[in-house]
């Protein structure tokens, strides 16, 4: 009898369906869609940052991203930057444009993840899975084609997407402007505004320059990280265009 009840074990076992590993390109598809990110391709999103008010504007592929403090505005759209202050358009030079529209771009950009990251000029790694706080996640490195991929097209990140939720609790980048460096983001707060899942981050730099970004998350469990500031979101609106 005891062979018998082993044997229909075994049949059990093997009959159990194997999960299905999931790709990089499946694991963002499903992040993007459990965050509400894909609603943000046609949406009107303000919010505060920092004392500057942000705004953006999608709509099937035409954007509007502004940001406003004192009496300047300054405004990246489809068709390149403008700064205006007090209502009149300032003239400013190409290097001041550079960097000033990488600012307003690098909040929107960051106040939104992980919409975007199904571009074109993105590329995506499924690395090995990690544990943070015993919870799994799913590891994915994202870099960026040169044609593109923007001014900072050389950054890479990394994205821990929860193997239940599908959603970033954490993710790290290195960066090569001013002098280059990498920065880990830690979970704070979430909510969610129409639809659309917002996260603030704290972020934490690490105290080695030698720390791989693969390993930073190693590194911040073995208490290797100092943290340098919180990214917080104030005032959000979403409004849903219609199309």
């Amino acid at each position: 009898m005891k062979y018998f009840v082993l044997f229909i074990l075994v049949i059990a076992v093997s009959c159990k369906p194997t999960e299905k590993k999931l790709t990089a390109q499946e694991i963002i598809d499903k992040t993007i869609l459990y965050s509400g990110a894909d609603l943000v391709v046609n949406s009107e999103i303000n919010f505060t940052f920092r004392d500057k008010e942000y705004k953006a504007i999608r709509n099937n592929g035409k954007f509007s991203l502004s940001r406003t403090f004192d009496s300047i505005t300054d405004k990246l759209t489809n068709y390149g930057f403008t700064r205006t202050i007090d209502g009149n358009i300032a003239e400013i030079d190409s290097a001041t444009i550079n960097v000033q529209s990488n600012a307003v771009n690098s909040v929107h950009y960051f106040s939104v993840l992980p919409f975007g990251l199904n571009d074109k000029a993105v590329h995506k790694k499924l690395l090995a899975s990690s544990t943070i706080k015993n919870k799994d996640y799913y590891k994915i490195e994202i870099t960026f084609s040169e044609d593109g991929g923007g001014e900072d097209f050389e950054d890479v990140f990394i994205y821990w997407i929860g193997k239940d939720d599908f959603l970033v609790d954490y993710l790290a980048y290195s960066y090569h402007t001013n002098g280059g460096g990498k920065r880990f983001r830690v979970l704070k707060e979430q909510c969610t505004k129409n639809g659309v899942r917002f996260v603030d981050y704290h972020n934490y730099k690490p105290l080695a320059k030698n720390i791989a970004l693969v390993d930073i998350d190693k590194a911040f469990e073995n208490n290797e990280l100092k943290k340098v500031s919180e990214i917080v979101l104030k005032d959000i609106e979403v409004k849903l265009i219609e199309e």
